[in-house]
């Protein structure tokens, strides 16, 4: 009786140890994979993705295309499945425009002083702008919003008709509550440039010194962007005190003013518009080893798309180069992987987040995957210049959080920080806030501690300020922490 029990036991732990094997696979099994992960290689990518031919892979352009293009070589050479039956590709509409010089701006002072603007010092040239060249006074417009359900019009005490604004990016409302959902709409970029052409504006400068190709061609209607610096010398010129404006601006009152007659501006710009242009999400997929999981799918996702060419290349290399690569290595992993997901992995790289997340919102309303079959979205947006992690809404879903925190403490060591999910009433910034919209979770990975200033938008966002060992490290905890995820049979769908 004693040696039955002691055989019925010692069978019933061999089975529970295989299982627990098989569920939780030893170290050996997948650290050499772990190990293979390269920051040398990781890198490569984003100098690849970040090198001239691509022209900064404005979303599209035949550079942006072929960038597309390329990563798909990648995912085929290395065994990563097409998602969109038997293709990489999910091609959306994209409208661009070619930016084909730096442009000119020159602005003339009340003393008769012409002040010639340096590229990308003091001006960026519009990304959307139309081609030709407008010249005229100034008027300053405030965040140019009208909107007479909210009581608010910059417009009302202004007339510019023919005149050259000048146009705050952003609105006077910034707390995130229920109210900020009205004062959203305002907030585009889009709709304040057509409100300045609705009111008879012929051309503007928009304080906001960024690259930015989420605006919008209209006819006629010559843009570019100047630093802040720029707004306070014509203000000062005109006996205005720009931040005593600005204060008041955040207090909800209009300060409209047109400048004085011998204050003038003439912009300069050569574009083309491609109204009819398309882009793609580049989709590649590990299908998951167990008959009944491998129905459900975790997406990891960043933007493929730069900022483009305004004259000069925008390598784009951390925005969002960076990402990119650091997804592509977590693929290759997948693809040498000995061990295999039980769920479906999907890898994609959207188009069109520059423009205004035109890739992402084209997965989420036409989804490769069931949406209720869609376990998690992970986000990468900017993640190759730190020392640690941060994962937005890590806090809210502790049991696919635990998975990456485990990686991290084991293996990986670094500083890793977890904020909660709020909700956003603002203007949507980030891929992951579609497939949020659509019901999916999602996390954002980030890093932190900067170890390289920030280039942001500006054309000396190059690779040398990446951080190659946290894209390492940005691949290895995207690998071990998907991988836990897709075999932790306790998981449950919502």
């Amino acid at each position: 009786m004693k040696l039955k029990n002691f055989i019925t036991s010692f069978l019933l732990v061999f089975v529970t140890l295989t299982v627990t094997a098989q569920n939780n696979p030893e170290p050996k099994q997948f650290l050499k994979t772990f190990h293979n992960i390269s920051s040398n290689k990781i890198l490569q990518f984003a100098e690849e993705l970040s090198s001239d031919k691509y022209k900064g892979r404005l979303s599209g352009s035949p550079e942006y295309l072929e960038a597309a293009q390329w990563c798909a070589g990648k995912f085929k050479e290395w065994g990563v499945l097409p998602a969109n039956n038997g293709s990489y590709f999910q091609y959306f509409p994209n409208e661009y425009s070619e930016v084909f010089t730096k442009g000119k701006v020159t602005y003339s002072s009340q003393k008769g002083e012409k002040i010639q603007l340096q590229f990308s010092d003091d001006y960026l040239p519009g990304s959307n702008s139309a081609s030709g060249t407008v010249s005229g006074n100034l008027v300053y417009v405030g965040y140019g919003i009208t909107a007479p359900e909210l009581d608010y019009d910059d417009y009302k005490n202004v007339d510019v008709k023919g005149k050259v604004i000048l146009l705050e990016s952003g609105i006077p409302y910034t707390r995130n509550d229920t109210t900020l959902a009205s004062w959203t709409p305002y907030a585009y970029h889009r709709y304040k440039f057509r409100n300045a052409v609705k009111h008879g504006a012929a051309g503007m400068l928009y304080i906001s010194k960024l690259a930015n190709p989420n605006t919008v061609n209209l006819e006629n209607f010559v843009y570019a962007h100047i630093d802040q610096k720029i707004a306070e010398q014509i203000f000062s010129d005109a006996g205005k005190n720009y931040s005593e404006i600005k204060t008041e601006l955040s207090k909800m009152k209009t300060p409209s003013f047109a400048l004085p007659a011998n204050q003038t501006v003439s912009i300069t710009a050569k574009t083309q518009y491609f109204p009819d242009a398309k882009a793609c999400n580049v989709i590649g997929k590990i299908e998951g080893s167990d008959p009944v999981l491998k129905n459900e799918v975790i997406i990891v996702g960043g933007h493929l798309d730069g900022q483009g060419y305004l004259g000069e290349i925008f390598p784009s290399a951390l925005d969002n180069a960076s990402g990119v690569a650091d997804i592509l290595g977590a693929a290759k992993a997948f693809a040498e992987s000995e061990i295999k997901p039980k769920r479906t992995v999907l890898f994609i790289l959207l188009g069109g987040e520059e423009c205004g997340l035109y890739g992402s919102k084209f997965y989420a309303e036409n989804p490769l995957f069931p949406i209720d079959k869609t376990l998690l979205m992970i986000n990468l947006d900017m993640v190759g210049n730190g020392s640690g992690f941060h994962i937005a809404n890590g806090k809210s879903y502790p049991e696919l959080f635990a998975h990456f925190e485990k990686v991290n403490t084991k293996y990986l060591h670094r500083k890793m920080g977890a904020s909660e999910w709020r909700k956003n009433y603002g203007r949507p910034r980030s891929d992951a806030s579609n497939f949020e919209n659509a019901g999916i979770t999602t996390f954002s990975l980030y890093t932190s501690g900067s170890v390289f200033p920030v280039h942001y938008h500006q054309p000396l966002d190059k690779t040398d300020v990446l951080t190659p060992e946290i894209m390492e490290d940005a691949a290895k905890l995207l690998y071990l922490g998907i991988l836990g995820i897709a075999n932790d049979e306790n998981l449950k769908m919502n």
